[in-house]
This record gives C-alpha cells, structure tokens and sequence, in this order.
C-alpha cells in the first residue's frame, strides 16, 4: 500500500477521525463537532495493559476526565473483556458514537483489537461512517498499514512478556500513511526517539505524517487538514 513521497492522501472513504498527538490537544471543539451531537463515548485504553494495575486505572481515569468536561458520557471498553469471543465486542461497539484510543504501547493496541475482534469491526464502522475514530499516539499510530519502525519506540516484545504470543506487525490499513506523533516537542520523553522515526521513513520513502504535541489530524470524509 505504500506509495512513494511523505505525504500521500488519505484514501477517500467516509471517516471521521480526530487523531492527536498527545492527549486531547488544542482543539477539542472539534472533535464534539465530528460527533454530531452524538454523546456516547468508549475508552480503549489497551494500549496500557502491560502497566502495572494501579497506573493503568488512573490512566484509564483521566482518559474518561477529560471526555466527561467536553460533556460525553464516557465509559471504558477493555478489550480484554472480548478476548476469544465470537463477534461480542461488535453490540458493544454499536452502543457507542465515538472511540477513543489513548495511548501508550502500540504493540499491545494492535494485540487486543485483533484478540477481541474489534478490529475489522471498528474499520467496517468507520467506513459506514456510524462511529468517530479519535485519540492519541498510539490510537493514530495503529491506523497505519504496519507498525515496522515504531519498535524502535514501542517494545514489540511486551505483547510475547504479557499474553505469550507474537506481536502483530500489520496496522488496521485505515490509512494509507503513517502517523508519528510527539515530533519537535521536547516535553515529550519520546520526542527524540520518533523523530529518528520520522527521519528513517523519509529516508525509505515511506509515507508518513509527523505531528507535534498538541496538533490534531482532523479527517471528516473527504477534508483533512493539521488543527493546531
């Protein structure tokens, strides 16, 4: 799917998508635009389950903070919950008008969407436009049609340490580009690191976008652009 130069389009399906950098970011109006007045809303916050117990339920905490201020009714939805089910995550996933996919090791995000199901459900949805795709770092960061490169970040190994099983390197191939967030901000401990990121797809002529923290990639159908 890759194409060639940095900065390939995304392809033209019916989305709707805020993808920040790091945290809600600056524009937050926006993504209670994009969910047309629809107030339901799922934390995905898998990509924490190799955190210790206790980080990992104040990070789902503020995760669900932050989204009741904007005036959603938010819940989280544990993926670990659907492990080795057959399709229940998908009544699950109808129950909600927006996903939000919080950061944290991408390599674990991509585990539990595949174990759960969630995944093809989550893109069938998106395409249907009956769902808001948003989050941060690694919930843009699984998007991309692989995760090659970000175990230079992510430790790819957790997902063997945590469920015994091998990681998955295909991303959900919603887009057709990568996403690395966190570049040029120098409050982020990994900014440096994916900056190296960014430089290694430039070099190889993967497509890629790059996103400082605050910035948000704001997809609605055919419209994109940076909010900052």
């Amino acid at each position: 799917m890759w194409g060639d130069g940095a900065d390939a389009p995304c392809q033209p399906f019916r989305v709707r998508m805020y993808l920040s950098s790091f945290r809600v970011g600056n524009c937050p109006d926006r993504l209670v635009e994009l969910a047309k007045g629809g107030t339901r809303a799922a934390v995905i916050a898998n990509a924490m389950d190799a955190a210790p117990p206790q980080v990992r339920r104040e990070a789902v905490t503020r995760e669900l903070d932050a989204l009741t201020a904007l005036r959603f009714v938010a819940e989280e939805l544990d993926l670990r919950d659907y492990f080795g089910t057959s399709g229940a995550v998908v009544s699950e996933l109808h129950r909600f008008d927006t996903v939000w996919l919080r950061g944290g090791n991408v390599f674990m995000l991509r585990y539990a969407l595949a174990r759960s199901g969630a995944d093809g459900h989550l893109t069938r949805l998106l395409d249907q436009d009956a769902i808001v795709y948003s989050g941060y770092s690694a919930g843009p960061c699984v998007l991309a049609p692989t995760l090659r490169g970000l175990e230079a970040v992510d430790g790819a190994s957790v997902v063997g340490e945590v469920y015994g099983d091998q990681p998955i390197w295909e991303g959900l191939g919603v887009l057709d580009y990568a996403i690395v967030p966190h570049v040029d901000s120098p409050e982020h401990p990994e900014s440096a690191a994916l900056g190296l990121v960014a430089e290694q797809y430039r070099r190889l002529g993967i497509p890629h976008k790059t996103l400082r923290d605050g910035e948000v990639l704001i997809i609605d159908g055919t419209t994109e652009f940076v909010c900052r």
